[in-house]
């Protein structure tokens, strides 16, 4: 790159200190799906503009990195997978075995103001089932994004879990007078619940023609995290008690899976996208340092409107940048120091070929491998064995033997050289 260049404003060059990380976020990733059962799939970074503008309005054009290609074509690069994901399941639905599980982890792309845990490209865990209603599909979808967290290494005081249903919080304003008209602005207000002072929060509502009684149960919904809460306040209404059933059968499910001590019943939680349906949950750091680490839910007529296909489905996305940040502050990332298994050094200059030979043969055996490209004294072999992170010298000797060399205790023994 020329002096004085630079890459675009929110993308990233991934150094090999950065790619480790990134390897390891994602290496993690693909060993959980693999243990749920999940298949990986991918489809092509730049899709068609209107599958975008179909699931979320011309509006998000602004949002997206877009053109006319050659052929005349409004393009854009992927800022989501949704909707590829609805496409590729609405082609062959008839043909595949149900549920489907299926996981991607796609590079993503939106021109947006950047901010801390917010870049124009990211790589994003994406899973999702598709072709099954009962909660347990929703119990085991939260148990994959847990499992990731137990990956690297953090735990329930590090992560929390919190769920909510919007069927369950329709209900509840429903009980409360809040009418089907209403519900959307309430939705919205709800979901800033925890980002916006309370007072602003009661205007709102206000304005949304609310009675104060109304307003105030509103806003105590943060007070409802437990299911007895919910039954002692609202179990005696017919409309809310099937979905505090539901939600019960959900906490069970994920305490029989494991990470139930993971989740927090939270009714602020609404994910703002509209298209969720049903259970919806993010992931959070305890310490409230970084923004939403996953986020997902039951979206049972997004396929449908994407793809004509009408099957219930469900998902989340989980994003490297922000997990990275997290793993960084808690001392859980990678070590990125240099490894090698073994470095090849050799005393005569003309002991190359031999050197070269010795190495094939370690790394057929599986191990990583170096020796110097060009001959120089052992001394400085040595040091660059130091240097790329040897654990061991092989080295060949002027008078035709050779010895293993732990670097770090300067131990020998003997080494038998390969035949030739």
């Amino acid at each position: 790159m020329a002096k004085g260049a630079s890459g675009l404003p929110g993308f990233r060059d991934f150094y090999p200190e950065e790619f480790a990380v990134r390897a390891h976020i994602l290496n993690a990733w693909r060993e959980v799906a693999r243990r749920f059962g999940f298949v990986e799939y991918d489809g092509p970074p730049l899709e068609p503009l209107d599958l975008y503008t179909k699931k979320s309005g011309d509006e998000i054009v602004g949002q997206l990195y877009n053109f006319t290609d050659k052929g005349d074509r409004e393009v854009a690069l992927r800022p989501e997978m949704t909707p590829t994901f609805a496409r590729m399941v609405a082609a062959k639905a008839n043909a595949l075995r149900k549920p489907v599980r299926w996981f991607s982890i796609p590079q993503l792309f939106r021109y947006e103001r950047q901010q801390k845990g917010r870049l124009r490209e990211h790589f994003q865990l994406n899973v999702d089932i598709v072709g099954e209603t009962d909660v347990a599909a929703d119990a085991e979808l939260v148990a994959v994004a847990v499992e990731c967290m137990r990956a690297f290494g953090l735990g329930p005081q590090d992560v929390r879990a919190r769920v909510s249903d919007r069927r369950l919080l329709a209900a509840i304003l429903d009980a409360i007078g809040v009418s089907a008209v209403q519900q959307p602005g309430v939705f919205a207000v709800i979901d800033k619940l925890d980002r916006q002072p309370n007072d602003v929060s009661a205007a709102k509502l206000g304005d949304l023609g609310l009675p104060m009684a109304a307003v105030e149960q509103v806003l105590a919904l943060r007070e409802l995290n437990d299911a007895d809460r919910l039954r002692a306040l609202l179990g005696t209404d017919g409309s809310v008690t099937p979905h505090i059933d539901r939600m019960e059968l959900y906490l069970a499910h994920a305490r029989a899976l494991g990470v139930g001590d993971w989740i927090d019943l939270d009714l602020t939680v609404v994910r703002g996208l509209a298209y969720y349906t049903g259970i919806v949950f993010e992931l959070f750091d305890v310490k409230g340092e970084f923004r939403a680490i996953c986020g997902g839910g039951r979206y049972d007529s997004l396929l449908g409107q994407l793809g004509g296909v009408d099957l219930p489905a469900l998902g989340f996305g989980m994003g490297d940048v922000v997990l990275g940040e997290l793993l960084n502050a808690r001392g859980l990332a990678p070590s990125t120091s240099p490894t090698l298994d073994v470095w090849v050094a050799f005393e005569n200059e003309g002991d190359l070929a031999k050197a070269m030979r010795v190495a094939t043969e370690q790394r057929r055996a599986g191990k990583s491998v170096e020796y110097a490209l060009r001959p120089m004294q052992l001394g400085k072999q040595l040091k660059c064995a130091t240097s790329a992170g040897a654990r061991v010298a092989i080295i060949l000797r002027s008078e035709g033997s050779a010895v293993k060399k732990d670097l770090a205790t300067g131990a020998e023994e003997p080494f038998t050289l390969p035949n030739g």
